[in-house]
């Protein structure tokens, strides 16, 4: 944690009550190291510059952890932040079950946690909490937004090929459940382990389906390997390959001739409108002129939101920047307009589906997608009577 520390030049410690510490806690040497990692360091230091590093008097602080994608390492780290390090909040945790572990962690502790980097259902449904926030994606939404823009097109018979842990259950669970309302199918599913690189067996039962749609359930380094192995056997010549956890970093990673014709589904991209152009610029003179994902975007404005709360709560008591969060609008140049959170902790904002376009079509090195539909929030989003947070069924008038 040290060496971490001094490569990324946090400043030294200050007295607990006179700074507001944040904490990036997210995979930096693993298959999600692009799309989170020190990006997310990154995205969190634009966001506090904006306050000029102080907001209230107090100082603006960073401590980063890697979480090696280990629920026990998460957890541990998160206990040790909040109870010897004066860490306030917890942003990015990337990888659903680290998430899951550091949400009760938080709440047992009253501490904030945003969740840039995770989406699975759970963090908003049966586990959600007053402390608790989906900032970025969560898996119901990329399936929803997937399987409306696909029945557009008359493809609703699905062959998966998922990540066997939370991340490919949940988004396994949200297509079943999209696919179901859209009048389509699953027709087979395959499961594969944290870090596979071969995937030729699960394509090759993919491409023998017959299904109109491969859908790959995974995301980071797997789901680069994934696609351009698919790439390799040819399955995009006939089938529709659609990728619901892959990420621009992990599309330039891949280059536009395996990665050409790839459905994604993302809530922000670097070229959709002036204001994220300019954003991403801020950010790229950071990062080497790379782009941002979502995640990285998505902690920006998790921590920038934080921060106008204890500007507007006067305090960084955690149940008055909560009660200030949830009451504030969520204006940034990274989300849709009218972005807001929900009382499940859910930030309802627009989703965007995209195809990743041929090489002769990009003109510049990070214009990877054209944009084929945009699904409002409120149809992206679980509607509310079918929410299964406790916090949202108190919330709901009783039945007549």
């Amino acid at each position: 944690m040290a060496a971490c520390a001094a490569v990324l030049g946090f400043i030294a410690p200050a007295r607990a009550d006179d700074t507001i510490r944040i904490g990036v806690l997210t995979d930096m040497s693993g298959p999600y190291s692009d799309i989170a990692g020190r990006g997310s360091v990154a995205a969190a230091q634009l966001a506090i510059g904006e306050f000029g590093g102080n907001v209230g008097g107090r100082r603006v602080e960073i401590v980063a952890a890697d979480h090696q994608n280990k629920p026990d390492i998460g957890s541990a780290t998160a206990r040790k932040w909040f109870d010897n390090e004066g860490v306030d909040v917890i942003v990015d945790v990337i990888t659903s079950s680290v998430a899951l572990a550091v949400q009760h962690i938080a709440r047992d502790k009253n501490k904030v946690v945003i969740f840039s980097g995770a989406g699975a259902d759970q963090l908003t449904g049966a586990a959600c909490t007053q402390n608790s926030f989906v900032w970025s994606w969560d898996t119901y939404a990329l399936a929803n937004v997937a399987s409306k823009a696909f029945a557009r097109e008359n493809l609703k018979d699905w062959y998966l090929i998922e990540v066997d842990y939370a991340l490919g259950r949940a988004l396994e669970q949200g297509v079943r459940g999209a696919l179901d309302r859209a009048g389509g199918k699953v027709v087979g599913v395959s499961r594969h382990p944290l870090g596979t690189s071969d995937f030729s067996s699960y394509l090759l039962q993919g491409q023998g389906s017959g299904a109109s749609v491969v859908a790959l359930l995974n995301g980071g380094a797997d789901a680069v390997n994934s696609v351009k192995q698919a790439s390799e056997f040819r399955v995009n010549e006939k089938q529709t390959i659609a990728s619901l956890a892959m990420l621009i970093n992990d599309v330039k990673a891949l280059g536009l001739r395996d990665a050409q014709g790839l459905r994604i589904t993302e809530s922000f991209y670097w070229d959709l409108d002036d204001r994220t152009r300019a954003w991403s610029a801020r950010y790229g003179a950071k990062m080497n002129g790379a782009m941002p994902s979502m995640i990285q975007a998505g902690t920006y404005s998790a921590v920038r939101h934080y921060l106008r709360a204890v500007q507007e709560a006067g305090t960084k008591d955690t149940d008055s920047v909560i009660k200030a969060m949830r009451a504030l609008p969520v204006e940034d140049a990274t989300v849709s307009a009218g972005a807001h959170l929900r009382g499940d902790g859910r930030l309802m904002r627009d989703f965007y589906s995209f195809r990743v376009k041929r090489p002769s079509e990009s003109r510049a090195e990070w214009d990877l997608y054209e944009k084929i539909a945009t699904i409002p929030a409120a149809e992206a989003a679980v509607p509310s009577e079918q929410s299964a947070c406790p916090l949202m069924k108190r919330s709901q008038p009783p039945a007549r």
